[in-house]
């Protein structure tokens, strides 16, 4: 059983389901169609897809290419990060909706009968027996509650997880400067193509290219949405065009602070990811923040490796607690690593350039270890996973010509 259904409990129930094993996946919103979400797929997780057949299917999505990541700054453009020196088949990042994407995880999960989803299914306490979780009881969209019994319960409900306040759970909490709020505006056609971060002094914003529109992202200090509130729309509107004077006027779309969505930037990760009968892996286990884009393929990768990891046990009908404990260690590593370096860039740029001088950018690309290392930390990450459970044979069934039904490989 696995609870939510962000980029880890999509990818880990289809991973589990394609290998023969029953999953039963939670989601407590009615659809994936929720703005504002991260939209980066950067090449690990394609690798993955590919791995499972799907990046084909993949491709098919509307989606836009970057090759690069840059810092548009007063001065000029300062390049971060070139994909196209990465090793392999993916060179790139793809910008599609989450939403898109779940719709791809869960539609080709939904093609085993192994698999079901519950929408507007929310965890509301997990069901113990002898020191053991055994499941977990949900409240449906009528406000009626029911139990799932499960082999192992999978805590992938994102950073405020009820499946870890329910187990009693606490992060360790490292702080960050900033929030983020998030609006879109129409894009023009002779807008830039590229998706791209906007550094002036006392502001930051990301722009995303989203065809018809931007998603923007726009940094402020942390806890400052009420002063922004107080200071109005207009004068968001006012910093905006500041900052990419390209949007021409466009910034009046923007009627009220309530067309915006607030992300609450947290770093924070468990000292412990499981109990006898649980794990927790992606955000429910450690919240990313924003700098780097790489929360979904972090995410991915936990679902990857308890996939291999657990498994082939899974088949067996059990998860000793031993395989859950391995899982943590394996994916400890990249966590700390990862959320060190935005640490890193949250206290000597964004807390600087927050505070109001403008703040230099360097240009490491001039470096050639950090030319080379950029693009591998950000595309691949730190122990890229791999999909190494086997996939069970599907079968469906025809009517041969004497009127039985057979069993057909797909």
């Amino acid at each position: 059983m696995i609870a939510g259904g962000g980029p880890a409990g999509a990818m880990l129930a289809l991973l589990l389901a394609r290998a023969g094993v029953d999953v039963t996946l939670l989601e407590k919103h009615a659809d994936f169609l929720r703005d504002f979400r991260g939209d980066t797929i950067h090449p690990s997780t394609l690798q993955v897809l590919d791995e499972i057949g799907l990046a084909e299917a993949f491709h098919r999505l509307p989606h836009r290419k970057a090759y690069g990541l840059s810092v548009w700054t007063d001065d000029g453009d300062v390049p971060v990060a070139d994909f196209r020196r990465l090793p392999g088949k993916y060179r790139y990042i793809a910008f599609v909706p989450q939403w898109d994407f779940l719709d791809l995880l869960t539609g080709e999960a939904r093609k085993y009968p192994n698999f079901r989803l519950l929408m507007n299914a929310k965890v509301v306490d997990l069901v113990r027996r002898d020191g053991v979780v055994r499941g977990v009881r949900y409240r449906d969209e009528r406000g009626e509650e029911h139990e799932i019994r499960a082999v192992l319960t999978v805590a992938a409900d994102g950073r405020h997880s009820d499946v870890r306040r329910a187990a009693g759970l606490t992060p360790k909490r490292f702080g960050a400067p900033m929030d983020v709020v998030w609006f879109r505006l129409p894009r023009g056609e002779s807008d830039p193509g590229e998706t791209f971060l906007r550094a002036s002094a006392g502001r930051l914003m990301v722009a995303i290219n989203r065809e018809t529109y931007w998603q923007l992202a726009y940094v402020i200090p942390k806890g400052g949405f009420a002063e922004l509130e107080a200071q109005g729309i207009d004068e968001l509107r006012s910093k905006v065009e500041q900052l990419l004077p390209f949007l021409d006027g466009r910034t009046a779309h923007l009627r009220g602070f309530d067309e915006t969505g607030m992300l609450n930037v947290e770093v924070n990760r468990l000292t412990r990811w499981h109990l006898p009968g649980l794990l927790l892996i992606g955000d429910a286990a450690h919240a990313m923040s924003p700098v780097f884009g790489v929360g979904i393929n972090l995410a991915v990768q936990d679902a990857v490796a308890t996939a291999n990891i657990v498994g082939p046990a899974l088949l067996r009908g059990r998860a000793p607690e031993a395989l859950l404990a391995r899982v943590e260690r394996r994916r400890r590593v990249p966590t700390i690593v990862i959320q060190t370096a935005q640490r890193l860039v949250q206290d000597r740029l964004i807390r600087p350039a927050l505070a109001g001088p403008a703040t230099t950018v360097p240009d490491i690309t001039r470096v050639p270890v950090l030319r080379s290392l950029a693009p591998r930390f950000i595309g691949l990450g730190v122990l890229p996973e791999h999909a190494r459970l086997p996939a069970r044979e599907k079968r469906s069934q025809q009517m041969d010509r004497k009127g039985n039904a057979r069993d057909v490989v797909q």
